[in-house]
């Protein structure tokens, strides 16, 4: 084996049980042997290199092109026994400040999301085949982080929890214009506008979410109610009552904090109400993984508060509450990996073998950073004026309860509206079974 590589994981694993076999057939283990056995096998020299000079990148790379396999444990597991040994403040290392420091010197460049080039991001990765989320996300296609009030909800009754709980931080009143940036498939506008009665506009810069969301609140009968456009946020000038953007922010690049909130200040009416629903990590600024940069989301960035928080300030929006999701994504990306890896063979016929590997790294190694490193999710609710909202958070819980209880009542139809399927009621109808948020 590559003594390079030999001395690196030397160093790093000092717990757990890793096995791993060379190109040459040598083998060695590595830990104290405690814990579920991982055995990675490496079958080419190019590959054993390249996990030495950049094993980040490299790992997941030669996991793709069936360069490296395991034989024991899987790549989730392999990645709960290096989390195990680093720790999730590597960066304190003397090896670990002097990489960090020359990766965010690089990092701008990385995140010139411009017009242009944030539609070409946008394309790589959510104009993928619908029939590819639809393997593995849930009724709804929710492709956010749902919220589990309960361990052991299921998928769709913890992405439909999740949009109550955004509504009722909304506090939406019959009638009023809803802003949703970001808009994915359609299916927080739609549950905000059949509920409420709002008139929504939700954008997108894809061409394959767009198509669906709007054959979605046709076939709803809601297309009178919410509109979906492909507009980039930086292109509108309307104001509304409500703005939302779920998913969106991790896309928009440092280097556009600053355009994106100032944005939304202009966009959002005076006594409005924005709700900001973004992954973010605990820890101080960092770069973005290489493997999902090049591979997954090209311009992505996973913002720190310490970010987020001199851009909004200097917009002049008051945030006037956050809320940190802590594992609620875990929970949610195990959903869609054990729903993905159960529908493999399908993901194969639409894609490729090396596809398949890809995205299996992606959604385990998505798990893991939720799970055992620093992500998490923010809520950020913000408004221009401080007497907007109530002076405490009980409206939020009294809302969510209200919702529940409507939905509850009028069936799963009011909640969501599955692609390709028609409505149970009609516009008409729902105006009589609108509710309104945090009364």
């Amino acid at each position: 084996m590559n003594i390079l590589l030999q001395r690196i994981i030397d160093k790093a694993i000092h717990t757990g049980n890793l096995t791993v076999t060379g190109p040459n057939g040598a083998t060695r283990t590595y830990g104290d042997g405690t814990g579920d056995k991982v055995h990675m096998v490496i079958h080419t020299k190019r590959a054993e290199r390249a996990i030495a000079l950049h094993p980040s990148l490299a790992i997941p790379e030669a996991f793709m092109e069936q360069e490296l396999d395991f034989v024991e444990g899987d790549v989730l597991s392999f990645l709960h026994l290096i989390y195990e040994n680093l720790g999730i403040s590597w960066t304190d290392s003397s090896w670990g400040k002097l990489l960090n420091s020359a990766r965010l010197a690089f990092r701008p460049l990385q995140q010139l999301n411009t017009t242009r080039r944030s539609k070409k991001n946008v394309e790589h990765h959510y104009d993928l085949s619908g029939a590819l989320y639809k393997l593995f996300l849930d009724d709804d296609m929710q492709y956010s982080c749902a919220y589990f009030e309960r361990p052991d909800m299921t998928l769709e009754e913890a992405q439909l929890a999740k949009k109550r709980h955004i509504a009722a931080k909304l506090r939406i009143k019959p009638g009023q214009s809803v802003l949703d940036i970001g808009c994915g498939w359609g299916g927080l506008g739609l549950y905000i506008a059949k509920t409420f009665e709002s008139e929504v506009l939700g954008v997108t810069l894809s061409h394959e979410q767009h198509q669906v969301a709007t054959d979605r609140a046709q076939a709803a009968g809601l297309d009178r109610n919410v509109h979906f456009e492909i507009r980039d946020y930086r292109d509108l000038s309307e104001r509304f009552d409500r703005i939302v953007s779920v998913g969106m922010f991790e896309h928009v690049g440092i280097n556009q904090y600053q355009t994106f909130f100032d944005k939304c200040a202009t966009l959002l009416k005076p006594d409005g109400v924005m709700l900001l629903h973004t992954i973010g990590r605990t820890a101080p600024p960092t770069t973005t993984n290489a493997f999902i940069r090049k591979h997954i989301f090209p311009g992505g960035y996973i913002p720190a508060l310490s970010e987020m928080m001199p851009a909004i300030e200097k917009s002049g929006l008051a945030v006037t509450d956050v809320e940190i999701l802590r594992l609620h994504y875990a929970e949610t990306l195990k959903h869609w990996r054990e729903r993905f890896l159960a529908n493999r063979d399908k993901v194969k016929q639409i894609y490729d073998e090396r596809f398949c590997r890809m995205w299996e790294f992606y959604l385990c190694g998505s798990e893991a950073s939720f799970r055992w490193q620093d992500l998490v999710n923010f809520q950020v609710q913000l408004t221009r004026k401080n007497d907007v909202l109530p002076m405490t958070r009980d409206y939020i819980s009294k809302c969510e309860k209200t919702l529940e209880m409507h939905e509850m009542a009028h069936g799963k139809e009011v909640a969501q509206d599955k692609p390709g399927t028609k409505a149970k009621a009609s516009p008409k109808s729902n105006r009589n079974r609108r509710v309104s948020g945090g009364k």
